[in-house]
């Protein structure tokens, strides 16, 4: 019998359960072994050299779980999956599909928001500059904290996000480049003066996801490094998805 493709997903919080639902939308009954690295600094937080040993780390531990197949559900990790050593496991990183589904558009007036080491790591604006398109870039860390914590809707949350977003408000596109920044998308079209496009890349990472022929089956496997009660209650808070027991982990 051919090898089980079992899909494990790596973030550092709970942005990649918007994905983990758009997967059961889209591609049906996949189980996901889904990793939320809350024990340690934000990915967005750590250089490139930091957050790269830990990523190695951390998919060495993955490996162990039976993940065969793994998405980065993080911005920040996608940017160093260059730095990993060659492994025999498949990986996706959210970058990539970012800049396709950009590119697509070609947009007149592109803003980006996302985590430190997502900006200041270049990725994106390398990757835009062969297609010609330039990119205002904000970090906008506060946000994923926030949001981690189960913070949609607060006059802080607000406060921050128009502080951020003001810059490029006149944007034409805007890329959420933090896979948490969807959990708040009503809050952030109320912070823009002008018609503007968010463009959130999970769809397009969805979409390549069939490629891989996953697994299908029942039940997905919830692990954290922080706490587990809080991983479940910002789950449910920001994306309204039930998580089910959580078991915390040490890597």
């Amino acid at each position: 019998m051919p090898a089980k493709k079992v899909l494990g997903m790596i973030d550092w919080g709970i942005g990649g359960i918007g994905i983990v639902k758009l997967i059961k939308e889209k591609l049906g009954n996949v189980p996901v072994i889904y990793l939320s690295d809350t024990g340690v600094t934000p990915y967005g937080k750590m250089n490139r050299d930091e957050l790269a040993a830990r990523l190695e780390s951390v998919m060495d531990f993955m490996t162990t779980q039976d993940s065969t197949h793994i998405v980065m559900g993080c911005n920040a990790a996608s940017s160093v999956i260059p730095c990993l050593k060659e492994r025999s496991v498949p990986i996706k990183g959210v970058i990539e599909a970012a800049v396709a589904c950009t590119a697509r558009v070609h947009p007149e007036r592109l803003g980006l928001i996302g985590g430190r080491q997502t900006v200041i790591s270049g990725a994106y604006r390398r990757a835009f500059r062969r297609f010609g398109i330039k990119v205002h870039q904000r970090i906008a860390q506060p946000l994923s904290a926030l949001i981690e914590s189960g913070d949609v809707s607060s006059s802080e949350l607000r406060t921050e996000c128009k502080r951020i977003l003001e810059p490029i408000k006149n944007s034409s596109h805007i890329l959420l480049a933090c896979t948490h920044y969807p959990a708040i998308l009503p809050l952030l079209r109320e912070c823009v003066s002008r018609p503007t496009f968010f463009i959130d890349p999970a769809p397009e990472l969805v979409a390549s996801l069939r490629e891989w022929d996953l697994e299908r089956g029942n039940g997905d496997t919830y692990l954290t490094t922080g706490d587990a009660g809080k991983m479940r209650a910002a789950a449910q808070a920001a994306f309204d998805w039930d998580t089910g027991n959580v078991t915390q982990v040490s890597i």
